[in-house]
């Protein structure tokens, strides 16, 4: 949905209401459209997470009690720091607010990391599929800055797709980014990077390939354009990230190809995130 012009929010109301349990200071914010931005904060010396997990982050409610959503790390499990990428909802609740923080405001984090999108739910496999819509990409920002991704794996593909092309810049910056930046260079290694494939797709802006991620895979176009055979349960790994209906609507056609879906307690062929914010 579009966004419309935001009234100010003040600082008593959108972060530095003190004392709030479990805070952490915002230290950079960036806005991409008028409905997508990310943020990083500090991360608590306590903390220890598997890349691709999430966490319950939010603000202080007027009543006075928090108000809180499941948001994906984005940053990889080594960094100093945490980051977080989200959409804006006019009326959101919580992201309604959150868009207006600012670099030295402060947030709630609770420092329990959980999800679905981790290596240990898959079984070992040969290529490895990032499926993402909008700021689903943001759990893959963190596995795709994670050595272990591409230990694991000879090839990993990701799609992304958005309605517009702006929507696609924080996935195709951070790509850029970890192909281009020498630290990342030599922590992942440039033969691993080698592994990695990007493929983004927009469904309503023109950009160089249009289409939703279901459609190009029910009828070949993404193999054709990757020169793959298809997806199989011998080699093929897949986690996905979107859309109650884009879950939904992958579900099925992994499954049809013959993948399992797995957890972490049950490694299989793919997995689904389920936590979702507003």
């Amino acid at each position: 949905m579009d966004m419309t012009e935001q009234k100010p929010v003040t600082q008593a109301t959108a972060a530095k209401v003190s004392p709030m349990p479990d805070a952490e200071t915002v230290t950079q914010v960036q806005h991409y459209t008028d409905r997508l931005f990310s943020f990083r904060v500090t991360r608590p010396q306590s903390l220890r997470f598997r890349s691709g997990e999430f966490v319950m982050i939010g603000l202080m409610g007027d009543n006075g009690r928090p108000l809180l959503r499941a948001y994906s790390i984005a940053s990889p499990s080594w960094d100093d720091e945490l980051e977080f990428y989200s959409i804006k909802v006019q009326d959101g609740p919580l992201t309604s607010r959150l868009q207006h923080i600012q670099p030295g405001d402060q947030i709630i984090l609770k420092p329990k990391p959980v999800g679905t999108l981790v290596h240990d739910a898959l079984l070992p496999g040969k290529r490895l599929w990032f499926f993402a819509t909008g700021t689903g990409f943001a759990p893959f920002a963190s596995l795709l800055r994670d050595p272990e991704t591409y230990e694991r794996f000879e090839e990993v593909i990701v799609t992304h797709t958005c309605r517009d092309v702006a929507e696609l810049t924080y996935g195709r910056d951070l790509i850029d980014d970890l192909l281009k930046d020498e630290m990342m260079i030599e922590l992942i290694g440039a033969e691993n990077l080698a592994k990695l494939r990007y493929y983004p797709t927009t469904t309503r802006e023109e950009s160089p390939k249009m289409g939703r991620i279901t459609t190009l895979l029910k009828d070949g176009t993404l193999f054709r354009d990757l020169g793959i055979d298809g997806i199989g349960p011998e080699t093929d790994r897949a986690m996905v990230c979107g859309s109650m209906g884009l879950n939904l609507d992958l579900k099925e056609i992994l499954e049809g190809y013959g993948l399992e879906e797995g957890a972490n307690s049950d490694p299989k062929h793919y997995v689904v995130e389920k936590a979702f914010v507003g």
